[in-house]
């Protein structure tokens, strides 16, 4: 157990190894209470998030969830989130824990009063549930009706008199989804899932195996792939930015880094040799320094050293070789990849 963004929140229950392995063949819970939720509630709501996140959530039916950036005036990202669109009056949105106050007051700040913007954080604990075993855990908790939904879909559900968010998203690119649940039905919830999953495999999974799941995917880790100095376009995840869909904070910028081009772009690598990458390790090629590691770890799925860094272009090229410096004592080659690194089979 270690502090993080004000909680105590475990790092590992049997070992990071033991529990990545289990999501990925299995199913495992994380207690992810910690991340912040924001309601945004008012005949404005739906025109208020559109100006302020990047993607395109008008374009989303109630129902479905979408992934997204909130940028700076500069293009650089105040934090990445997932909004919830209940309805055009109604957006629910989970937010980074390390972020939560300052993404509260950039959202209030940037709503200007145009509708109404509450932090529900302390009501909301946050229950993932992922592996290839759970939708099937899912289903026998929340109902057969939880099966069907769609990747970045939601519905609202009852839990022992509980009204409970279940939506198809997740940190690991595993099956399963996410559970928003009232502080006061959080345990009960907890438990029922692991009584539910025993035939399933079902273990709870720390912060740790959490980390290693989803750099294999190359999902960004706010704070160390992406932050205020990054934008979406260099981090790899332009998808997400909408620059047709009107205005939004941080379009002029977006668009004027378009048409000049990427200097940098963030890149999945993997060490062809041992040494195992860490967050700011620069990266050479020959005796250039070309970039910097942002995430590294020894990948459980695949059993060798991989990373995420920037690189500057034309470096980023799958197929590139750079070295890792490795605090100075050597360097190990590594070789940049498309993503994700670990591939569902």
């Amino acid at each position: 157990m270690v502090p993080f963004a004000g909680y105590v929140l475990p790092i590992q229950y049997q070992g990071i190894a033991a529990e990545h392995e289990r999501v990925r063949t299995a199913v495992g819970l994380f207690d992810v209470s910690h991340m912040g939720e924001v309601l945004f509630r008012g005949p404005k709501a739906l025109a208020t998030v559109q100006r302020i996140v990047t993607n395109d959530v008008a374009a989303a039916k109630p129902g479905k969830a979408v992934y997204t950036p909130v940028c700076l005036p500069t293009g650089g990202i105040v934090d990445d989130m997932i909004v919830y669109k209940e309805a055009d009056d109604r957006l629910f949105i989970c937010v980074n824990a390390s972020n939560k106050d300052k993404d509260f007051r950039w959202f209030v700040e940037q709503a200007a009063g145009e509708c109404e913007v509450l932090d529900l954080s302390d009501e909301y604990a946050q229950v993932a549930v992922q592996g290839p075993n759970a939708p099937e855990l899912l289903a026998r908790v929340l109902g057969e009706d939880v099966r069907g939904l769609k990747p970045f879909s939601f519905l609202k559900k009852d839990f022992r008199g509980a009204d409970v968010i279940v939506a198809t998203t997740g940190y690991t690119g595993e099956p399963g989804g996410e559970v928003y649940v009232p502080n006061g039905a959080a345990s009960a919830l907890w438990n029922r899932l692991l009584e539910a999953g025993k035939d399933l495999g079902v273990g709870p999974i720390g912060l740790g195996a959490r980390d290693t799941l989803r750099l294999e995917m190359k999902y960004c880790l706010y704070g160390n792939d992406i932050d205020e100095t990054t934008t979406p376009l260099e981090a790899g995840i332009g998808w997400t930015v909408k620059l047709g869909k009107g205005g939004f904070v941080g379009r002029d910028a977006l668009l004027k880094q378009q048409r000049e081009g990427l200097k940098r772009s963030l890149v999945a690598f993997v060490v062809e040799g041992k040494g195992i990458p860490r967050h700011e390790y620069p990266l050479f090629v020959g005796d250039r320094q070309v970039g910097h590691v942002t995430s590294g770890t020894l990948s459980p799925s695949l059993g060798v050293p991989v990373g995420l860094g920037y690189v500057d272009v034309p470096n980023d090229r799958p197929g590139t070789v750079i070295d890792v410096d490795l605090k100075g004592m050597r360097r190990a080659p590594a070789r940049v990849v498309e993503p994700p690194l670990y591939k569902r089979p």
